[in-house]
């Protein structure tokens, strides 16, 4: 893949390359590789090396560990949309006999299911997988240290179970279905279980003098769907356009928007550093912007894969060291510098085509008791309620086809929202999940429960 160098301003491209320039040297990285995808497509590519006279392009491979995790939760929604598992399923009804049974899928996808973060030793990252050929021997004897569902606690075993279940629906291999059914679609032919040439080598640097020891590369077996996978900062380019866009030949867009929504309960630090986790994806604050994505690590790598996604901004960073450069710190950096310096330009503004009366007849002022909201119809066929004034409750709302409509966000996410009209025809109030906003605070024309003072509204005699 040709990455068009030109596509952004030269201040903008100076300045990621120095950024780079500065994670290359202060986290001590024999090489450093990134590039910034903009609208879907590679905008930037950059590459720092210690290596004179060469440097790493957009089709060298690393490592990219734990960002693997993203591709293996992508296969288990997958099948939830072929509607051959339920994601509330417990994992024992699929695959039976794993002493893990109880936690169920969504539990595994957002690291809820109470198991230990690692397999017992020794340490699977630096062994090989053929040390754990069972998934007994990946789970250990006691594989719980909480309770199911009860709180966020990263497993990395969780995700082999994901994997040993998508082979056990499938039929078939891990990096076989991978393959067939996520990066052959995708194009991404550069990303594997096993490392091709152009690749770089894996490298643990002195933490207290300028000198390296080259990292073991090992087949990680059961884990594999945890961590195994090698890739490029072109195919990771190409595959977060997909984690924003949808490609209905692999994951439809609602799908995906399930991926990156939280659905693991936060510890307080994580609420504090605002980080929380979705399916398969990680979701960080990053000042106003949120970036969803996932890092990833193996001795001699590290990655990430960093989106915003209103922004429609991408940035991939690889790195070919086992500690020293925080690559979701600078991917999440490399999307600020772009889309700060050149945000998007948005589409011109155009009436709608056709609006049905009576829906327009619903825009306006409501309140709930004093609460003043105001209530909008948007281009895409929403109604998007929001505070008159300050901060409170805010959501869109899908048409359901029938005269009502259901949340989309926040406080009111599937809540129904209902028009009750007067025998006359005209609307007396919205009932939202039987919260009642009439046209005027506490309107005595319409339907108030509990009622209103027939005396009405009066000052302080």
């Amino acid at each position: 893949m040709t990455t068009p160098q030109d596509e952004l301003l030269p201040g903008t491209r100076r300045a990621l390359t120095h950024r780079i320039a500065v994670a290359q040297a202060e986290g001590r990285a024999p090489s450093l590789v990134a590039s910034v995808v903009r609208d879907g497509r590679a905008v930037w590519h950059g590459a720092r090396t210690s290596v004179d006279g060469h440097a790493p392009d957009e089709n060298t491979q690393y490592r990219i560990g734990s960002v693997t995790k993203t591709f293996t939760a992508v296969l288990v929604l997958r099948l939830r949309d072929e509607g051959l598992l339920d994601l509330g399923d417990p994992l024992e009804k699929h695959l039976p006999g794993t002493g893990a049974g109880d936690a169920t899928i969504v539990d595994l996808l957002a690291h809820t299911g109470g198991l230990a973060a690692e397999s017992p030793a020794p340490w699977w990252e630096r062994t090989p997988g053929t040390l754990r050929p069972e998934l007994s021997d990946v789970l250990g004897e006691e594989p719980l240290r909480h309770p199911v569902g009860r709180r966020f606690h990263y497993s990395n075993p969780g995700y082999a179970l994901l994997g040993a279940l998508v082979e056990k629906v499938r039929g078939a291999v891990w990096e076989d279905v991978l393959r067939r059914e996520v990066l052959d679609p995708l194009g991404l032919n550069a990303t594997g279980v096993r490392p091709r040439a152009p690749h770089a080598g894996g490298w643990a640097v002195h933490p207290w003098a300028d000198v390296m020891l080259p990292e073991p590369v090992e087949d990680l077996g059961r884990m594999a769907p945890a961590g195994q996978l090698w890739s490029t900062t072109g195919d990771l380019g190409r595959f977060a356009s997909f984690l924003v866009r949808g490609d209905e030949r692999v994951l439809g867009l609602r799908s995906l928007q399930e991926m990156r929504t939280p659905a693991a309960p936060g510890a307080a630090a994580d609420v504090v550093t605002g980080y929380a986790y979705g399916l398969g994806m990680e979701l960080r604050r990053s000042g106003e912007r949120l970036l969803v994505g996932h890092s990833g690590s193996l001795p001699g790598f590290l990655a990430s894969l960093t989106l915003a996604v209103d922004d429609d901004v991408a940035a991939v960073v690889l790195a070919n060291c086992t500690s020293g450069v925080p690559t979701a710190t600078v991917g999440a950096e490399l999307v600020r510098i772009v889309a700060d310096a050149e945000p998007r330009i948005p589409e011109p503004w155009r009436p709608s085509r056709d609006v049905d009366p009576a829906v327009l007849e619903l825009a306006g002022q409501w309140y709930w008791g004093t609460h003043g909201f105001g209530l909008r119809l948007t281009g895409d066929g929403l109604l998007s309620l929001e505070p008159l004034a300050g901060p409170g409750r805010r959501s869109r709302f899908r048409a359901n086809g029938d005269g009502t409509w259901t949340g989309l966000e926040g406080y009111y996410a599937g809540e129904p929202l209902r028009v009750v009209r007067r025998p006359d025809g005209s609307v007396d109030h919205l009932d939202l999940g039987s919260f009642v906003f009439t046209r005027q605070p506490y309107d005595s024309g319409s339907a108030v429960p509990g009622g209103v003072d027939p005396q009405g509204w009066r000052g302080i005699g």
